[in-house]
């Protein structure tokens, strides 16, 4: 028996390594196969499942997969796809073929040509696999409540709609007398769009609805209406109708030349808003007006213009706000503004001068005015419109831009916000400020009653209380909207609810709240490990909802919202579980209501993710992953008791060598006890001495169980792709101390070095290090303190933080003082305050001390760290003779972004790794660069130099 049993194991282990001797190193040319999970979700009925996967430079394809039968449709190129309500069908776009895009691209045709590829709709019949391909458009819609209805908007115009209106236009030019033009239309009148056919599709017989010169269109969510806009060139089909569609009777609820815009239905599906100009259509400069229609009702009137007396003088309706009936439909929300200045007609302007002006008491500082600048254009401020009384309350105000009503929209307060007095603090301090007001949508008066709260205040859903985490305190307060009365919640709570780990210049985050429980009775939230339940209005101890099970077994417990509609917390709650140790996952529920501890629904060595439930069923999916295991989807129900894999995203994967990953402990040079992720290379033998590459950035250990598919990364390595190709990745922890973040960096990543050379099978020969932004700043600064690695890559890396401090950071205009005062940079004080920080912590002075190649990435469009770091930091390498590099992705922000060029830079380091650690020969960029005459012609990276 004994025999039978080693034979066994002999021939297992000869398949296992014939397995493994059969599979293949990841190259650079995986990245047009390998598939990444775009879209997913589970229909109301938890019949089907569907799944959109895409590699990342090639065509997609949509799979839909029956879970009662495993049945599986697969269809090529489609993205987008959506469900209907009874899950008879699946509505999807049809992308273009990527190598037809490429080909339009490079022959410069437009977007807007019909001889640009464009994308289809299309939609499969869940019964019978039938696929039906309509043609090119710009949107679909489908009612939520109601199966039987799908429209869509046509991308072009039908030539032939125009073809009586061509032959009027060429009938006026006809009768023009000889050298007699066209009036000039007014150049102040806005460009109109021009409407497509609307297609309406009755799914259960199959039959077609078309409407011709279409715009804007909206359901009814009950599926009872279809409302639409309809525009031409000449005006004369401008208007807004109804369909009912029980009976398809169109009843046109508006025609007048102008445009329609922001179709808004009620709940209920038997009111409508929107917003138009025509009354101003032919005006120099258009107003808008706010009308509604409700059911029965044989046309759309006019409710709010300009003119009415609830809108202050100089204001008008904004055409740019969302509109929204409240709950119960007895309210309208909607937006207005101050009227702008007309626009001047005067020639003169041609002949200002082109500048900015930046005052010392700008709000914003001028980059960031210029950023917000159109988003300031259409600013709206909040008003309601009481249908019963036909009365127009204004909310928000310029002193009090943001308001946010109580029970979806039908409360008696609201929340006001605003943080214009602190617009200069932005630029240097962190968080935000806010004054919070409680407004009265009866009257619209407000009263503030939170100054200068580092922290954005929020409404409980029935609008009782006002909430906000309290910095100075580190707690949780509430203030009773009615009485004003302020409580702080945990008081009597000995449990820290701040973030314990929290290492940055400013008082410490909370670990969130899960929300409130019905009637604002009462407010959960976290600590690092359970849930807390308090009820504000009395003066009580929090109850710990798990019983305190989190903190024993260190399972740090979160709350999953099954229901993307719910607005309270039920008493049976599905909660995500994270051993804060071992990184271990799953999850686990409990009912609020009873003493008992969590109940463990599945636990495992995994990450779980994507986590979906039927809106009708209790199937749910999920997906699971870990190094080696993709992030597949999975079926189960709420007992979790017996999951199934249904898809196989990627099975090329058991073609090639994989890598696995563990977790490694050690001190820091100052006693620290850190947590890192140790990635082993394929077929890893512990007797042979392997190449390192050292990675970080802030703290990475939680990520022990991430699958990381091969990619051409924008900014780091792939770690399963070197260490598909003998590498071994270490990925150590940092925490920070204020105002020494470099030093920081030195004292975790060193000893976490050295306590993986302490296991014997990394060449300390042979250890490189790489990072992007934050940890390629901490790369330079690493390189000037030691000499333990062989070659080191620093991304977009700040080498001054003296000549960075003062700058913008282009991309959202900001000034960059408060990254370094106040977040990730950590100095906690002014250049002024503590010059000797600034400097000490800055590479670009200590360059003579470098020994290590270095190799540089920054690009000349990086809105977050200035592309003059980079340049700097390599300027002063090559004055001083080091060996350095500097790759610069032309008009590119702070990594590459274009697939060409994300593949160039994992091809270049890995050749620049390859080189420096394993002895491969130099290619030619790295032996002798690129000429700017060679431009364009070689990137450098097709030949090697001995």
């Amino acid at each position: 028996m004994t025999r039978y049993i080693i034979s066994f194991l002999f021939i297992t282990l000869l398949v296992n390594l014939i397995s493994a001797q059969q599979q293949k190193s990841l190259d650079h040319d995986v990245y047009d196969f390998w598939n990444r999970p775009k879209q997913n979700a589970i229909s109301d009925n938890g019949e089907w499942f569907l799944s959109v996967i895409k590699p990342d430079n090639g065509d997609g394809q949509a799979q839909f997969i029956n879970l009662e039968t495993n049945e599986k449709l697969v269809v090529q190129r489609a993205d987008s796809a959506r469900f209907n309500k009874s899950t008879t069908f699946v509505a999807f776009r049809i992308r273009a073929k990527l190598d037809s895009v490429k080909k339009a691209k490079k022959d410069k045709i437009k977007k807007t040509d019909k001889k640009y590829p464009q994308d289809s709709l299309a939609f499969i019949d869940l019964s019978s696999g039938k696929v039906t391909v309509k043609e090119p458009v710009k949107s679909y819609k489908m009612s939520k409540d109601n199966g039987r209805w799908l429209a869509w908007l046509a991308k072009f115009k039908d030539e032939s709609a125009d073809s009586s209106e061509a032959a009027s236009d060429s009938t006026k030019n006809e009768n023009k007398k000889d050298g007699e033009t066209e009036k000039p239309k007014n150049k102040d009148e806005k460009k109109k769009a021009e409407g497509t056919n609307l297609v309406l599709l009755d799914y259960n017989n199959q039959t077609e609805h078309i409407f011709e010169n279409i715009t804007e269109y909206a359901f009814s969510k009950t599926g009872s209406y279809l409302a639409f806009a309809t525009a031409n060139k000449d005006s004369l089909a401008d208007g807004l109708s109804v369909v009912n569609l029980n009976n398809l009777k169109v009843s046109q609820l508006l025609q007048k030349p102008g445009v329609y815009k922001n179709l808004t239905w009620d709940e209920q599906g038997k009111q409508l808003t929107f917003v138009s100009n025509v009354d101003s259509f032919k005006t120099k400069q258009q107003s808008y007006a706010l009308y509604y229609w409700k059911e029965k009702q044989k046309t759309a009137r006019k409710i709010v213009d300009e003119k009415n007396r609830g809108l202050a003088k100089g204001w008008w309706v904004s055409e740019h706000a969302k509109l929204k009936f409240s709950d119960n439909g007895k309210r309208i929300i909607f937006g207005i503004a101050p009227r702008p200045e007309p626009e001047k007609e005067d020639d003169s302007l041609d002949e200002m001068p082109g500048l900015d002006v930046w005052h010392w008491k700008d709000p914003y500082v001028q980059p960031m005015q210029l950023k917000k600048l159109k988003d300031e254009k259409k600013r709206s401020y909040k008003a309601i419109y009481k249908l019963t009384q036909n009365k127009m309350i204004q909310l928000a105000t310029l002193e009090i831009p943001e308001v946010q009503i109580s029970r979806k929209g039908d409360g008696g307060f609201a929340l006001g916000l605003t943080h214009l007095p602190y617009r200069q603090n932005i630029s240097w301090d962190y968080p935000d400020y806010y004054d919070a007001f409680v407004v009265d949508v009866h009257s619209g008066k407000a009263k503030k009653v939170l100054e200068k709260i580092q922290y954005k205040v929020k409404i409980s859903p029935q609008g009782k209380f006002l909430f906000w985490w309290d910095r100075d305190q580190l707690t949780w307060n509430t203030l009773n909207t009615k009485t004003l009365q302020r409580n702080n919640l945990c008081k009597n709570l000995n449990t820290p609810v701040y973030n314990e780990k929290h290492d940055w210049p400013y008082k410490a985050d909370s670990y969130g709240f899960a929300g409130w429980t019905e009637n604002d009775k009462s407010f959960i939230f976290y600590d690092k490990y359970d849930l807390w339940n308090v009820t504000p209005g009395k003066v009580e101890k929090p109850v710990n909802v798990t019983r305190e099970f989190g903190r024993e077994n260190k399972l740090r417990f979160r709350y999953i919202k099954l229901d993307p509609e719910e607005e309270f917390l039920p008493d049976e709650m599905l909660l995500s579980a994270f051993q804060d140790e071992t990184k271990e996952a799953g999850y686990y529920s409990i009912n609020r209501k009873n003493k008992s501890n969590p109940d463990r629904k599945i636990y495992m060595p995994k990450r779980f993710s994507h986590l979906r439930k039927a809106k009708d069923s209790n199937k749910v999916t999920f997906s699971r992953e870990d190094f080696r295991e993709f992030p597949d989807y999975w079926v189960s129900d709420l007992s979790f008791s017996n999951p199934r894999k249904i898809t196989d995203i990627n099975p090329q994967q058991k073609d090639y060598l994989w890598g696995s990953a563990e977790q490694v402990e050690w001190n820091s040079l100052d006693g620290k006890k850190l947590q890192g992720n140790l990635i082993k290379p394929a077929n890893f033998d512990s007797s042979v001495k392997y190449p390192m590459l050292v990675y970080f950035y802030e703290k990475n250990s939680d990520n022990l169980f991430r699958h990381w598919m091969p990619e051409p990364h924008r900014s780091i390595i792939n770690f399963s792709f070197y260490a598909s190709r003998g590498y071994v990745i270490f990925i150590p922890d940092i925490p920070y101390k204020e105002g020494y973040p470099g030093e920081s960096a030195y004292n975790a990543v060193l000893p976490g070095v050295n306590h993986i050379l302490e296991m014997g099978f990394v060449d300390k020969e042979n250890i490189g290090v790489q990072g992007h932004s934050w940890g390629g700043y901490q790369i330079a600064y690493l390189v000037t303190r030691t000499n333990m690695f062989k070659a080191a890559e620093a991304g977009a890396p700040v080498a001054n933080m003296t000549s960075a401090y003062g700058g913008i950071r282009w991309g959202t205009g900001k000034s960059r003082m408060f990254q370094y005062e106040k977040t990730q940079s950590r100095i906690g004080g002014t250049l002024w305050e503590y010059p000797m920080r600034y400097i000490d912590n800055s590479p670009l002075f200590r360059m003579d001390q470098v020994e290590t190649p270095l190799l540089i990435m920054h690009n000349d469009h990086d809105g977050h760290v200035p592309w003059y770091q980079g340049i700097e930091l390599f300027s002063a390498l090559r004055r001083l003779g080091k060996p350095s590099w500097m790759i610069t992705y032309n008009n590119e922000p702070h990594w590459p972004t274009k697939f060409v060029n994300k593949k160039d830079w994992a091809i270049r380091l890995q050749q620049y790794f390859d080189h420096f650690l394993k002895g491969a020969p130099a290619p030619v960029w790295i032996k002798e660069g690129v000429p700017a005459l060679k431009k364009g012609k070689i990137s450098g990276t097709e030949g090697f130099i001995e």
